[in-house]
């Protein structure tokens, strides 16, 4: 839209604003709003400026008779909706993110306490791991007793005992499942490691900005006279 155009559109939506509002009020009302650059506006009549935006009708003592909507067109009310949800959004999420660095802070006030649960995150995948480890040296053992059981078929293993080829088969897939679940262990160790590094990062600035105030208190504290 033309410069020219948008202020005839301006003034058209003023002027039929203007007839409209100024017969349905009374004598004496004043109008105010806030324009687009920030500015408080007060007239005796709509405001040409705040056609786009919410104006206050107030009487003589200043009480607020009604609010006068923008008139703006559907695209421009869809359009202006769209905005204010966005905002909402951002800051629901703002205050989502202010909530979570609180409650983070509270459970971790140092890194003293953050190490503590790191270490007990570790240790407990450490602690099924030693089991895991300890399931795969049974089953090697137990491998070498099948082994030697195959022994006497060493000439013809076709001729073992089935029972005997169903127990080296099922020995082996249980070391086997055993060593993926240690990778997987090993992993779950490194994601661990790297959730509490970037907890510790954001900490770090949480605990900064925590003491900054603290640390500028007490640069203002008047010295004794007694020690100067």
């Amino acid at each position: 839209m033309s410069r020219w155009a948008w202020v005839v559109s301006v003034g058209v939506a003023a002027s039929v604003l203007g007839s409209s509002a100024w017969a349905q009020s009374s004598a004496g009302s004043i109008y105010t709003c806030v324009d687009r650059q920030g500015r408080r506006l007060t007239a005796d009549r709509p405001i040409a400026e705040c056609v786009d935006r919410e104006q206050r009708e107030l009487g003589p003592s200043g009480t607020v008779r009604r609010q006068i909507g923008p008139s703006l067109t559907e695209q421009e009310r869809a359009t202006l909706e769209a905005q204010r949800r966005k905002e909402a959004e951002e800051r629901i999420r703002q205050q989502e993110e202010r909530r979570r660095e609180r409650a983070l802070t509270a459970r971790y006030p140092d890194k003293a306490a953050h190490d503590v649960e790191r270490a007990a995150a570790i240790q407990l995948v450490d602690d099924v791991t030693r089991i895991a480890e300890k399931r795969v040296t049974d089953l090697q053992q137990q491998r070498k007793t099948l082994d030697t059981e195959m022994e006497f078929y060493k000439r013809d293993p076709s001729k073992a005992p089935m029972a005997l080829r169903r127990k080296i088969a099922e020995n082996e897939d249980g070391i086997e499942e055993q060593r993926r679940f240690l990778a997987g262990q090993d992993q779950e160790k490194r994601r661990i490691h790297a959730r509490f590094d970037s907890e510790l990062a954001q900490l770090r600035r949480l605990w900064a900005a925590q003491h900054a105030p603290l640390a500028g208190a007490s640069s203002e504290v008047p010295v004794p006279a007694a020690a100067r």
